[in-house]
């Protein structure tokens, strides 16, 4: 599957530059002021296929108990919301795969948990931006082989990578990002017993299943135009970014445990990636993540691949430990 997306991109990078314009963009959006924006280069969004909400984001998700879930293999990563004073939540990727954004309220705080399979990166953002609550939807389009996001209220479009404004009324308004982490299925259960994951949505998908298949270990990004990452790091290979800083997972692989910058990141091995073979639960294993101050409190992050962490941080430090 991923081999024909590849040949179809071949396609598309043919057509003509000029036509990445907002003008013949506007039928689809209406509403969105394309004069408020920070990009300067238009060829950098491009169509990632599917047209607005062509994959549906998830409103109002429900939930089930850890023990009532049997779907799951222990290796299948899930992103874990833990906020202070509420049940946990695993969000599974098996589900954001196919979604990329789920719009949900846990205890008081709206939250939009969100998966960019083309960057690997999976971020949680507050949805409370300026005394009202946004709810995201997927675009379609992609820039840098990111996402771009878009909320339903202004049908601004933010930069999913970044958690920013990109267009339109929110141009420049930044998304408070929230201490989340991806890690196995295994060790949400474990550490929280009584816990809560995302119930399978009433789509028909075929979650659990990777329509990436291989992705992970390409030589080049789907829908790329930009520099490759320097010193020699894989295009890729995914880093541990903090801020505007990247450690190299491979670092972590061997280290297990780094404190540099007043953190600690932690790796664990168990979970499975989910863009290698064509059932995540199979996928190799890629390990999981922690990162934490240095009293133990945990810290926003993401893990993504090396060339978007270039592409959106191009003066970003790279923690390589030489």
């Amino acid at each position: 599957m991923f081999l024909r997306s590849i040949l179809a991109v071949a396609v598309m990078l043919t057509a003509p530059v000029a036509q990445a314009n907002p003008n013949s963009w506007k039928y689809e959006w209406p509403r969105t002021d394309f004069s408020q924006t920070t990009i300067t280069n238009w060829a950098e969004i491009m169509s990632g296929g599917p047209p607005k909400d062509g994959i549906p984001a998830l409103d109002d998700p429900q939930f089930i108990f850890v023990d009532a879930e049997t779907q799951i293999a222990d290796t299948e990563p899930v992103i874990t919301v833990e906020i202070d004073g509420e049940t946990p939540r695993a969000y599974p990727i098996r589900y954001l795969t196919w979604h990329e954004i789920v719009n949900d309220v846990i205890g008081e705080v709206p939250v939009a948990v969100t998966f960019c399979p083309l960057c690997n990166s999976g971020i949680t953002f507050d949805r409370r931006v300026a005394g009202q609550v946004l709810s995201f939807g997927v675009s379609g389009k992609l820039r840098n082989s990111d996402m771009v996001m878009y909320d339903r209220e202004t049908e601004s479009w933010w930069q999913q990578a970044i958690g920013q404004g990109i267009v339109g009324q929110m141009n420049g308004v930044a998304l408070t990002a929230l201490p989340t982490w991806m890690e196995s299925w295994g060790e949400f259960k474990a550490r929280n017993p009584q816990g809560l994951v995302m119930a399978e949505p009433g789509y028909n998908r075929r979650y659990g299943a990777n329509p990436y298949r291989g992705y992970d270990s390409s030589s080049r990004p789907f829908l790329y135009r930009g520099e490759m990452p320097p010193h020699g790091i894989e295009p890729l290979a995914r880093v541990i970014r903090v801020g505007d800083a990247a450690w190299p997972m491979k670092r972590l692989n061997k280290a297990q445990v780094v404190r540099e910058n007043g953190i600690e990141i932690s790796w664990s091995a168990g979970q499975a990636s989910a863009l290698d073979t064509a059932r995540i639960s199979e996928g190799r294993d890629v390990g999981s993540i922690r990162v934490r101050d240095l009293a133990g409190n945990d810290l926003a992050h993401d893990v993504m691949f090396a060339f978007a962490f270039h592409a959106f941080w191009p003066e970003g430090e790279w923690m390589l430990g030489e």
